[in-house]
């Protein structure tokens, strides 16, 4: 299916890695050209030259920038071009107690994980909306409408970034212009993958083994096992595509069937 990226330019935040660096090869592949986004040059650097021997013919690019901190978020703000498609993926995770995580600390995922969205969409949206066309994604989470107990910083976070994106798609009125937000399921990105090696190691047993005990553990999961990141960037590929016109200010799963709402 051709899904008619081929002139489309796209910036993916937070995509050295994990879901971002997928969601930029899914795009390169299909022809668009991409900027990537890494909180390092050298990261960056790393995701240029791995997409680059993947990808040899793509038109991909790279801009450095930690969205915890004002004065790069405002010299890649000021970087950025005419964009058609804004993935808004960056995001922190972690699994903390509520009592013990610090005004600081909700700070900086509020920062990175909502105010990069606001700052970002900021900067195209106007732009899209004088084209008529263009596409904002959130990659959001299933956390986002069931708030996990030790994540709850998180969870509400992403709450936030479901509530951002359903607002920011009533600008969008009698154009091309979508923005939709995916709730992602437990996905084996880099940083869960870490995660998850830490607490296999604190406890003493195979990476696998717990690997397996935290998706035995998710009573609801219909998949029954952690979802890969590249499943995640085919359905950014659909909705960041003129095929999806039809769907604007959407939360749409790709949770694995772990929320057990039926909408």
């Amino acid at each position: 299916m051709d899904l008619r990226l081929k002139d489309k330019t796209a910036f993916v935040s937070g995509s050295t890695q994990g879901i971002g660096f997928a969601v930029a090869r899914a795009l390169l592949g299909e022809g668009a050209a991409v900027v990537i986004n890494g909180r390092s040059e050298a990261g960056v650097q790393d995701a240029l030259r791995r997409l680059r021997a993947e990808l040899p013919d793509a038109d991909v690019s790279g801009r450095g920038a930690d969205f915890s901190d004002a004065a790069q978020v405002r010299d890649l703000l000021a970087s950025l071009g005419d964009l058609d498609i804004l993935v808004n993926n960056v995001g922190l995770f972690g699994l903390d107690r509520f009592e013990e995580v610090s005004d600081d600390e909700w700070q900086r995922y509020f920062d990175v994980n909502v105010m990069s969205g606001v700052r970002l969409s900021r900067q195209v949206l106007s732009g899209m909306l004088d084209r008529k066309w263009g596409r904002i994604l959130f990659i959001s989470s299933e956390s986002g409408v069931n708030v996990p107990a030790d994540m709850v910083h998180y969870g509400v976070t992403k709450a936030a970034m479901i509530a951002l994106g359903n607002g920011l798609s009533k600008l969008t009125r009698g154009t091309e212009v979508t923005v939709n937000t995916i709730l992602g399921g437990p996905t084996y990105s880099d940083g869960v993958a870490g995660t998850v090696a830490g607490i296999a190691q604190a406890r003493n047993v195979p990476a696998d083994e717990m690997k397996a005990a935290i998706i035995s553990a998710n009573q609801t999961t219909l998949l029954q096992r952690f979802i890969e990141p590249s499943e995640i960037a085919q359905l950014v590929l659909y909705l960041a595509s003129p095929l999806s016109a039809a769907t604007n200010g959407a939360a749409v799963r790709a949770d694995g069937g772990v929320l057990t709402t039926m909408i």
